[in-house]
């Protein structure tokens, strides 16, 4: 209450006026703190139970010899249960909530504060980003939550946290925007920006709602900074922006989620590093490598600038720059800032995916091969996105090894380049090759710019 008495005195003030976000104005609302805002946003947010079927590990899994000699022995498969939360956003059952509670899940029940259940079915997930779309079953009419353009937050706002902590059943918790812009502090397999906040957040919370006090979801509850497993007052939320783009791509009938690709690599530009590129102030992301077909580089953009911003918005990270990048969305043109030996310059970059040119012919072997389960491809920039690299030798990659590849020592990311002295020129070679050679085999091949020939009898 007395937070809110401070923000309300605060409101009176010119500097305040300005802000969007109002908080309840007349006496019956005051007394009753946040309780309107609760009741407009609590009935849009629900509790998940999600159910999964997994293989129970073998001691023996990933050893193709005692994995056959103890096929017995191998695992049943076992039920996981999660509990977590999600956010209605649409009158038709769109859903919202983390990749980790819903991430291949057999069976989902989504449960209403009415009480209502629904099923549900995953449309879009990603773990990287750690969010799913998920979609009710015949429902309609359904409670949500508009969206707020989370670049309009600022820190100091008042915001609540609404979700299932402990399972203990819809909890709302009061708190600020503590913190924007924090990348690669948050746990668990989110990766990229979020939104800090002070709001208690705790395990249940996960995929939960953070509300301003206008009732506007303006990110998902995902994760906390924690010693204990508790709340200590540092939690993470994604932000709405890339909620949007995710239900975008959603009802346009993708799977996963397409990110835009940069084609390059770069560095958060702290004091020293300004220092040494003769800049007056630390900031940006300075270009470190780059793909020939990126469209920076198509954009005129050179390894030794630095990217001060896209579209108006500043970035001080890698992770921040392609979460702007993934808010712009595949199609759509950004407005770069950058600097080139100190001078301020500005190019518009088309968002595209990874060109998948040439044909990366991704090939596995079955289980007749010599390498049964080797999956090989032909090296372009959709696979190397994919590896997680911007270049690379051009040629022919392992993307998997397969247990018995795994076995003779090869590993994911490397370039095949001979076997037993015959060049390996296209992933359709591979297995013709192996066959030729069996059982006796010597593989050439180049890892992180290493050669290596790997030797063995089958």
């Amino acid at each position: 209450m007395l937070r809110a008495l401070l923000f309300l005195a605060l409101a009176a003030s010119p500097l305040a006026a300005q802000t969007p976000p109002q908080v309840p104005q007349d006496a019956a609302q005051i007394s009753l703190s946040f309780a309107p805002v609760v009741k407009q946003a609590a009935p849009a947010v629900v509790n998940i139970y999600a159910r999964r079927v997994v293989q129970a590990r073998s001691p023996f899994a990933g050893d193709p010899l005692f994995d056959r000699m103890f096929s017995d022995m191998r695992g049943r498969p076992q039920v996981q249960n999660s509990l977590g939360s999600g956010v209605i956003l649409s009158a038709d059952g769109i859903v919202v909530s983390n990749y980790h509670v819903v991430g291949q899940a057999t069976d989902i029940r989504v449960v209403l504060n009415t009480g209502d259940e629904y099923a549900a079915r995953v449309l879009l997930g990603d773990e990287e980003a750690d969010l799913a779309i998920l979609k009710l079953e015949e429902a309609a009419d359904m409670p949500f939550l508009p969206l707020r353009d989370s670049d309009t937050v600022e820190v100091g706002e008042l915001v609540l946290a609404i979700g299932n902590p402990f399972g203990v059943g819809q909890t709302v918790s009061s708190g600020i925007v503590s913190g924007l812009a924090r990348s690669g502090t948050a746990t668990g397999n989110a990766r990229g920006y979020f939104i800090q906040t002070d709001a208690p957040i705790n395990p249940g919370n996960s995929g939960g709602a953070l509300v301003d006090v206008a009732g506007r979801l303006i990110g998902v509850n995902t994760s906390i900074l924690t010693r204990s497993g508790g709340s200590n007052g540092i939690g993470f939320a994604i932000p709405s922006a890339l909620v949007a783009q995710f239900v975008d791509q959603a009802r346009a009938g993708k799977t996963s989620f397409e990110r835009p690709w940069a084609g390059m690599t770069g560095q958060s530009v702290d004091a020293d590093l300004s220092e040494s590129l003769g800049l007056t102030r630390p900031g940006g992301v300075v270009i470190a490598q780059m793909h020939p077909a990126s469209p920076f580089a198509r954009a005129g953009l050179q390894v030794g600038d630095v990217v001060r911003a896209v579209d108006g918005l500043p970035v001080n990270t890698p992770p921040e720059m392609l979460f702007r990048m993934s808010v712009r969305g595949l199609g759509h043109a950004a407005r770069v800032a950058y600097l080139r030996d100190g001078t301020p310059r500005e190019a518009e970059v088309t968002m595209i995916a990874p060109p998948d040119l040439p044909p990366q012919d991704r090939t596995t072997l079955d289980e007749r091969a010599v390498l049964p389960g080797l999956t090989v491809a032909r090296v372009n920039p959709a696979v190397l996105a994919e590896l997680g690299q911007v270049d690379g030798p051009e040629g022919v990659v392992v993307l998997d090894p397969g247990p018995w590849g795994a076995r003779i020592g090869l590993q994911r990311g490397d370039i095949l380049r001979a076997v037993n002295g015959r060049e390996v020129k296209a992933p359709g070679d591979v297995d013709p090759l192996l066959r030729r050679a069996a059982p006796r085999l010597q593989i050439d091949a180049l890892r992180g710019g290493t050669r290596l020939a790997l030797r063995v009898r089958l």
